[in-house]
């Protein structure tokens, strides 16, 4: 699993050229695939992040599927989102039919890509019979024009039917949350806090730096924060931060000292120190821990 320096990465979207991957796979056991490469299922298989935001469509069996250190099991009908930061991998699946779609940021409507760096982390959904028919036949639409390269307006055909696609899966998502017209001053400036930090994490490291960001106070910043969470900017800042060190360190061959500059430590003690103090262990216990 772990052989490489970083964290390994599938390209699926830019190996077609257009920045966008949309595929149906179906998978009759562990050892017989059809419309598959030989070799994708053991890529799938280990820990990996994509250089595009994926979506599965599970459209028959069940998968049971590992991201970030979460354990999911779906049951079609069923969607799920996973970002490119995420690090996931098939943990065991019995027979199935999935169709992926990979879009990178550059094909992506903005405003979905807005909105999908508010619902990551994402978890499976489980899809009602009518909404599961519609993104059903919208992934066959997008199929149908990603085989049709020789038209004039082939890629964007093929961008525009893989957008429809992503709002329908966004929509599900956000079906799911408070509308954001009705969110209170405090998770509005919450919900700014999180896409902030999502974006800095590497290299904002203080509450005063993000409220400076946010143009508030930084005792308004944790006033809404706490309020909305339960926990204050400092909780979030270092959980964010130690949950890219522990994929790192699960998934790479990096050094503590090599990840502790990679999230924007130069003070490599004061590092192994952090990470000692939100997990409980080590940063090589951890590593040594998991590899058992």
């Amino acid at each position: 699993m772990r052989k490489t320096k970083s964290i390994p990465v599938i390209y699926m979207a830019n190996e077609s050229g257009d920045g966008i991957s949309i595929e149906r796979l179906v998978i009759k056991d562990m050892f017989s695939t059809d419309n598959l490469n030989p070799n994708a299922f053991e890529e799938a298989d280990s820990a990996h992040r994509h250089d595009s935001h994926s979506f599965f469509l599970l459209e028959s069996g069940t998968v049971f599927i590992e991201i970030d250190f979460q354990k999911h099991t779906i049951i079609a009908p069923a969607i799920i989102y996973v970002h490119p930061d995420q690090v996931h991998s098939t943990v065991l699946s019995e027979n199935f039919v999935v169709s992926s779609l990979a879009i990178t940021n550059e094909n992506l409507n903005p405003e979905y890509l807005k909105l999908l760096e508010g619902i990551t982390p994402a978890k499976p959904l489980t899809l009602p019979t009518e909404t599961f028919s519609i993104m059903l036949e919208t992934v066959s639409l997008c199929l149908k024009f990603s085989e049709r390269k020789s038209d004039k307006l082939y890629h964007s055909l093929l961008k525009d039917s893989c957008n429809a696609l992503v709002a329908l899966v966004t929509s599900q998502y956000l079906a799911l949350a408070k509308p954001t017209d009705k969110l209170s001053r405090f998770e509005v400036v919450t919900k700014s806090f999180r896409e902030m930090l999502e974006r800095n994490y590497n290299k904002l490291k203080g509450p005063v730096e993000y409220a400076r960001a946010l143009n508030i106070s930084t005792p308004y910043l944790n006033e809404c924060v706490k309020n909305t969470t339960g926990y204050p900017v400092s909780y979030h800042i270092k959980q964010r931060v130690i949950l890219e060190a522990k994929r790192l360190l699960y998934y790479s061959d990096k050094s503590v000292k090599e990840i502790a500059m990679v999230l924007g430590y130069d003070d490599y003690p004061y590092f192994s120190r952090l990470f000692t103090k939100v997990t409980g262990m080590s940063a090589l216990a951890f590593r040594n821990k998991n590899l058992g």
